[in-house]
């Protein structure tokens, strides 16, 4: 006769209080040593400058007695921030650089995306060596690009007035309605292939049976570019146009070197320009730093409105 003995299954203990406790603080030990280095850079990079800055458009260097006396540094309060702010070629500035991302955000982003579609679309040859081709400019200095582009833009050295001419051709790309559109033509040459890179990463990225069943449903090569892929990448067009628009109202070095061949830039032509024009040609730090802070101020409005706006218009198309 055979007996059958049923033996208890043995539970799995669970892990005590101990045990738990000491396995949250060991993964909070290492998140505090993985994100140490960024808080660290975060705070030499953004807070000290910003604190200094903050420091120095509140104070000023006084020399009492005609010059002669020793030099003390007094408290000014808000002054320099309402010189700033009344300033008409400070306010100026801004307008430029308005106009300047008005212009050059949408061509930017349009382009890159129109370049990253065609490659991927399979009807350019070589993508290898168009990319390469393309992104070649980004690496290319800004400064030595806009020296570039200042000798094809100055009358009697660029080949390419000279060969408008012989066509009865007049063009003064440093003229007052020319020299804007001149500047937007260099950041797009040195950043276009960059942010054509981006666009061109995402769309590797969207699944194949995505793109198959939009072709099974009759979309053409345009419609699955519009329809499909777009919005698809439509973080990346947020995280470019983004990072676009923070780049742009930095303006500093195209205008900076073009102002020594046309009249129509001056030294305080944007915002960068007024407070470099502030601190080294005028020595007046306290307002050099006011308009820092005045244009990180405006930097970040501006960021946040953008992100704003695309959030709300991401939530429109989900429903």
């Amino acid at each position: 006769m055979t007996m059958t003995v049923n033996r208890p299954a043995v539970a799995e203990s669970a892990p005590s209080a101990g045990t738990r406790a000491s396995t949250q603080r060991r993964d909070r030990k290492a998140g505090v040593i993985l994100m140490a280095p960024f808080f660290v850079l975060f705070v030499l990079v953004f807070l000290v400058p910003l604190g200094t800055a903050l420091w120095l458009s509140l104070f000023s260097a006084d020399e009492p007695g005609l010059g002669f006396g020793p030099e003390r540094t007094i408290f000014i309060g808000l002054r320099s921030y309402l010189a700033v702010l009344g300033d008409p070629t400070f306010l100026n500035g801004l307008l430029v650089v308005v106009l300047y991302c008005l212009i050059y955000i949408p061509l930017m982003v349009v382009g890159a995306l129109a370049l990253a579609l065609l490659l991927d679309s399979g009807v350019a040859r070589l993508k290898r060596w168009s990319q390469l081709a393309l992104f070649l400019p980004h690496a290319i200095p800004g400064i030595i690009a806009a020296i570039i582009w200042l000798y094809l833009y100055t009358p009697g050295l660029s080949p390419i007035i000279d060969l408008l001419g012989k066509a009865d051709i007049t063009v003064n790309f440093l003229g007052i309605s020319t020299v804007l559109p001149s500047i937007v033509n260099i950041a797009l040459w040195s950043n276009l292939g960059y942010n054509m890179v981006i666009f061109y990463a995402a769309l590797q990225a969207i699944p194949h049976e995505t793109i198959e069943a939009a072709v099974m449903d009759g979309a053409g090569p345009v419609r699955v570019a519009v329809q499909v892929k777009t919005p698809l990448v439509r973080a990346s067009i947020v995280m470019v146009t983004m990072f676009t628009l923070i780049w742009a109202l930095q303006l500093f070095t195209e205008p900076m070197l073009l102002n020594q061949s046309t009249p129509m830039i001056n030294s305080r032509f944007t915002p960068n320009m007024y407070i470099f024009d502030a601190a080294f040609t005028r020595n007046n730090y306290s307002l050099a730093a006011a308009a820092a802070v005045v244009l990180l101020v405006f930097t970040i409005a501006l960021s946040y409105g953008v992100t704003r706006w695309t959030n709300k218009a991401g939530q429109q198309e989900a429903r």
